[in-house]
């Protein structure tokens, strides 16, 4: 009988190297990293022997260790770090009895767990950039591919005046470069060494404490920060905040999508693929699949997030179940935030844009989405009010009647005494309202490019 599994869904919602990054062994091996690198900067210090150094490292490795027992362990132990130690030490001592008393010196378990955690978080950061990078340079294309290509503008999900799709693309762009740059600001805050023994004080390295700490940062890559940060839990909290900011910017992206890809809209589809986005009973479907990860990642994150935030105000030195629902909330957070990636990834570079429909639905009623081109032509000559009153009579008209605007306009005596047949074509033309949507393609372009 095979064990209980909960992956399911895993393909869907997350990436595998993501989920890969932050799995028991990812996390157990995260922890021996640190102890590992403690005994090379203590030995470097001159804490400890150098002898004992080799010895420590080559049981660090997870391969070594039994998942399913440390798993019970912690039961009892509270944590992860304590039964690891013992696990360790019982490994170096059976083939190394004096390395043996130099394992963990002067750190505290929470040291242990969260550089490691770090050292987890600095492999996802890295998985993040790749991916933001890889589908902002898809996004830039698109918006330029559909710079001039016109579409009608929706507020409040009825009919605005037009835009084009480049400039929509260049929307979630735009959203998608501040997370890069955000990201960017936050990572030397967020990937720093957690190290300072059982309060904080490394009183336990005496007056080798700062210089243990400064060769432990330097053999972990890792930031020194001013101070231990054991109970002050900002930089995960503030990358926490981060994760949802670009969980809700995806599932803005999805939504839209999902929007356009409707049956009564039918202008942006996400790319077809044989069995993609069918139905069990209804073989006409094209359902948007990859949209509703992001829509459904995006609706999660929030908690995740919360949770995250909710256990910032932990107790005096070291906190008692706040710091534990850190634990699996962070790297979920994660794992979700990279799935909507892997969808938006599949969806952007294979789009697909039926730019007729885009132009019939901007006819769907009648010439109505410019009617506020016309009220601000018409207003230059015979002022604000007089011309949107004009133009909302002529609105009721063209509806009443069921009328294109065009026609009413045309048989309009006040408005045909202020506005040729030439000028009501080009107020009635689409392309010819577009305002700066080029220029702000073309803005939104320009940041890209200089982030790089």
């Amino acid at each position: 009988m095979n064990a209980p599994s909960n992956q399911l869904f895993d393909a869907y919602f997350t990436q595998p190297a993501m989920r890969e990054q932050f799995c028991d062994r990812a996390r157990v091996q995260g922890m021996l990293d640190f102890e590992a690198a403690l005994a090379r900067a203590e030995a470097r210090v001159g804490v400890i022997p150098t002898s004992a150094v080799a010895p420590i490292e080559a049981a660090c490795r997870a391969e070594y260790y039994d998942f399913a027992a440390l798993a019970q362990a912690i039961c009892s132990a509270g944590n992860s770090a304590i039964p690891l130690a013992k696990a360790l030490g019982k490994r170096i001592a059976a083939r190394d009895a004096e390395a043996e008393r130099y394992v963990h010196l002067g750190a505290t378990s929470q040291d242990a767990m969260d550089s490691g955690l770090i050292l987890q978080l600095r492999g996802a950061v890295a998985l993040l950039e790749a991916d933001l990078q890889r589908l902002t340079e898809a996004l830039a294309r698109q918006a330029w591919n559909h710079i001039d290509t016109p579409m009608a503008g929706r507020t409040w999900l009825q009919h605005a005046t037009p835009v084009t799709l480049g400039m929509k693309i260049a929307g979630w762009l735009g959203a998608l470069t501040r997370h890069r740059q955000r990201l960017a600001e936050l990572k030397p805050r967020l990937l720093v060494l957690q190290f300072g023994g059982a309060s904080g004080s490394l009183a336990a390295l005496g007056d080798q404490g700062l210089a243990v700490a400064e060769a432990l940062a330097g053999e972990l890559q890792l930031h020194l920060p001013e101070q231990p940060w054991h109970t002050q839990r900002d930089r995960l909290a503030e990358f926490a905040a981060w994760l949802g900011l670009l969980a809700g910017s995806l599932g803005k992206f999805g939504r839209d999508l999902s929007l356009l890809m409707q049956t009564e809209a039918g202008e942006v589809f996400e790319p077809a693929a044989p069995g993609k986005g069918g139905s069990s009973t209804m073989p006409h479907k094209r359902n948007p699949v990859g949209a509703a990860v992001l829509i459904g990642a995006a609706t999660r994150a929030p908690g995740l997030v919360s949770t995250m935030l909710s256990a910032m105000p932990q107790e005096h030195e070291r906190s008692l179940g706040l710091w534990h629902a850190e634990w699996d909330t962070l790297p979920e957070l994660c794992c979700l935030v990279s799935g909507a990636l892997q969808q938006a990834l599949a969806i952007v570079p294979e789009l697909e844009v039926d730019a007729a429909r885009m132009r019939q639905n901007l006819e769907l009623t009648q010439g109505l989405v410019l009617a506020e081109a016309v009220s601000i032509a018409l207003a230059q000559r015979i002022g604000r009010d007089a011309a949107h009153h004009l133009v909302e009579q002529c609105c009721r008209q063209a509806v009443k009647e069921r009328a294109h605007l065009r026609k009413v306009l045309g048989d309009n005596a006040e408005v045909r005494a202020q506005l040729s047949d030439t000028d009501l074509d080009r107020l009635l033309d689409p392309a010819q309202y577009l305002g700066q949507a080029q220029h702000w393609v073309e803005r939104a372009l320009a940041e890209h490019q200089r982030l790089g």
